[in-house]
């Protein structure tokens, strides 16, 4: 962890204590668990969110410039490089120069879809300059193919298009950017009448507001249309039935995040419910979901609880020979998470080596990892292999200073909240 992370921990448990407040008597007041503030205070664990900050703050009767000089919160990280075109892609106006245009020939909608499937593996393998090459020319066709042959079909592939645009986006930070794509993507989807695509359109757009920590657009966007998607169930199908199970994973990670452990495995129960109607697992529009899906999302929550113990365990129950090498590397990235809760460098980071033999595209693009990593760092720099690997993700091993903190793990106040269910 950071050192500002590390600080703002000792700040908490220094101005707590002249309060007179155990950990339990304060958890309530600033709406976290006890696990939660003991992994903060003990180094372990960020204080990512503005609003988090302000209400611890308020409780200990402090100004936050004086909690968090360095606040995470206010800090702004480099563009990437790849940003920079794909934004400005987003702004070429496509949709009015086709409708200025005069019709063309009749579009090869076979080519267009192949163009978007394409738009999704350069997605998910971050191969950005390639996708960029793409968009500028299969965003005007597809236009154009919409403003001049009227083909409901175009519009759906618009729509399945400008949602891999937003994830991409959505990756490289850009989250205004993705908002904008998946807002798109969300009216192409209603133009085509839709609305399992559009539903889509929404997980999507709940994604980018979850990625950046804008929780209550996440959760409104996902249950609304999560509640409008189950009423259609009886007679949509399993595409309509996989999508509505990926936004309740969705919301039961957006929970987790708030620290609405009841919520969040209410979610997981439903989601669970829905996969055991689906019976295999399904990508109906990129949305993975199915009964992997769900057990690698119940790891995570664990983890965003801050439950490091139930989501080892859960892991390792779990058959890796039945995911992908994608969900196999977000369970290895999850699970090394956990490991660091417990403060266990070497654990942690031999994971984190597993996934990059897997995945490494998946390892190097993922944010949590770049926290993780610096977290291992803070913990024990001399750990074997670890700079190395901190440099291949981009981490500057010089910039993390060791945090020493009592050893142990921290006591989860969860379990009452989870209520009683098989492990």
């Amino acid at each position: 962890m950071a050192d500002h992370d590390a600080g703002i921990g000792r700040k908490i448990a220094y101005y707590r204590a002249r309060k007179g407040l155990s950990q339990r008597d304060f958890a309530p007041l600033i709406k976290r668990s006890e696990a939660w503030v003991s992994q903060v205070e003990r180094g372990v664990r960020p204080v990512k969110a503005l609003d988090v900050l302000e209400r611890i703050a308020d409780v200990l009767d402090m100004p936050v410039a004086e909690l968090a000089p360095s606040a995470p919160a206010a800090q702004v990280e480099q563009v990437p490089a790849d940003a920079v075109p794909l934004r400005l892609l987003l702004t070429g106006n496509h949709a009015l120069r086709a409708v200025a245009s005069g019709a063309g020939a009749d579009p090869d909608l076979d080519r267009l879809e192949e163009g978007a499937a394409a738009a999704w593996t350069f997605t998910s393998l971050g191969r950005y300059t390639d996708l960029l090459d793409l968009l500028e020319t299969l965003l005007p066709e597809l236009e154009d193919a919409v403003a001049h042959a009227g083909s409901r079909r175009a519009e759906l592939c618009l729509a399945d298009t400008y949602q891999a645009y937003a994830l991409a986006l959505a990756d490289l930070q850009q989250f205004d950017a993705a908002w904008v794509s998946a807002d798109r993507s969300i009216a192409a989807a209603q133009r085509a009448a839709d609305p399992v695509m559009m539903a889509a359109g929404a997980f999507r757009l709940a994604l980018v507001f979850q990625r950046s920590n804008r929780l209550e657009l996440a959760k409104h966007t996902a249950e609304s249309a999560r509640e409008v998607l189950g009423e259609l169930l009886g007679g949509a199908g399993p595409r309509a039935a996989s999508v509505y199970g990926a936004l309740t994973l969705q919301l039961a990670l957006v929970a987790a995040k708030t620290e609405e452990a009841e919520y969040a495995y209410a979610m997981l129960a439903a989601a669970r419910a829905t996969a055991a109607d689906l019976g295999e697992e399904r990508d109906d529009h990129h949305t993975e979901f199915g009964p992997a899906a769900v057990d690698l999302q119940e790891v995570a929550t664990a983890v965003e609880l801050g439950d490091a113990g139930t989501a080892i365990r859960l892991a390792g129950r779990i058959d890796r020979d039945r995911l992908t090498p994608r969900q196999h590397g977000r369970l290895l990235i999850d699970t090394a998470r956990a490991w660091a809760q417990r403060r266990s460098p070497e654990r942690a980071l031999a994971l984190l080596l597993e996934a990059e033999l897997l995945a490494p595209e998946q390892v190097y693009r993922h944010k949590s990892v770049r926290s993780t990593t610096a977290d291992l760092l803070s913990m024990d720099r001399g750990t074997s292999g670890l700079s190395e690997f901190a440099q291949r993700v981009g981490v500057d091993a010089a910039l993390i200073r060791p945090v020493t903190t009592r050893s142990g793990p921290a006591r989860s106040g969860l379990r009452a909240a989870r209520g009683p269910r098989a492990i």
